[in-house]
C-alpha cells in the first residue's frame, strides 16, 4: 500500500468513525458537527483521490470551526450530555489521536513531494487536519472545565467558557 493509498483509507475510516459518534450522541449540535467532520473526511479522501488521478480538485477550507463555536454556546445542553455520557470524552481523545496521525502522514507526505503542487495540497491537508486537531482539543477542554465546575463549584472562582 503507498503513503497515498494509505491516506485515502485514512480518510475514509475517519469518515467512518465521526458518522459512528455522530449516531451516538443525542445533542443536535454536535451530532451536526459530527456529520461536517465526517463529509470533510470523505473530500478529503475525493481530493487525494484526485490527486492521483491527476485529475482537477479544489482546495476548500473547513466549515468545522464556525459549526463548533455554536455548539459550545449551548454550553448546559453539553453539560448534561456528558454527565450522563462520559465515554464521550474517550471517543474526542482518540478522535485527538487520529488527527494527529493525519497530521504526521501529510507532513512526511509534504516533505517527500516534489513539486508545488504536490507541496501545496499536503500543506492544505495539514492545516486541515490541524484544525480538526484543535476542534476537538477545545471539546475536550470544554467537556472537562464542565466536569470540573460541576464537582467542585464552591471551591474557589472559575475561568469563564
Amino acid at each position: 500500500m503507498t503513503s497515498i493509498e494509505f491516506a485515502i483509507q485514512m480518510e475514509l475510516d475517519g469518515e467512518k468513525y465521526y458518522l459512528e459518534q455522530g449516531e451516538k450522541t443525542e445533542h443536535l449540535g454536535l451530532k451536526a458537527a459530527f456529520s461536517l467532520l465526517a463529509a470533510e473526511e470523505r473530500e478529503h479522501a475525493q481530493l487525494l483521490e484526485h490527486y492521483v488521478a491527476q485529475a482537477a480538485y479544489e482546495l476548500r477550507e473547513s466549515q468545522v470551526p464556525e459549526h463548533f463555536e455554536g455548539v459550545f454556546a449551548e454550553v448546559r445542553d453539553l453539560r448534561v450530555e456528558y454527565k450522563a455520557r462520559p465515554e464521550q470524552l474517550d471517543a474526542y481523545n482518540l478522535a485527538l489521536e487520529k488527527e494527529l496521525e493525519s497530521i504526521a502522514l501529510y507532513e512526511k507526505m509534504r516533505s517527500e513531494a516534489t513539486s508545488e503542487d504536490e507541496k501545496r495540497l499536503f500543506d492544505f491537508l495539514v492545516e486541515q487536519e490541524k484544525i480538526h486537531y484543535n476542534t476537538f482539543q477545545a471539546l475536550i477542554e470544554h467537556v472537562l472545565k464542565a466536569k470540573q465546575w460541576v464537582e467542585s463549584a464552591e471551591f474557589g472562582l472559575r475561568e469563564n467558557y
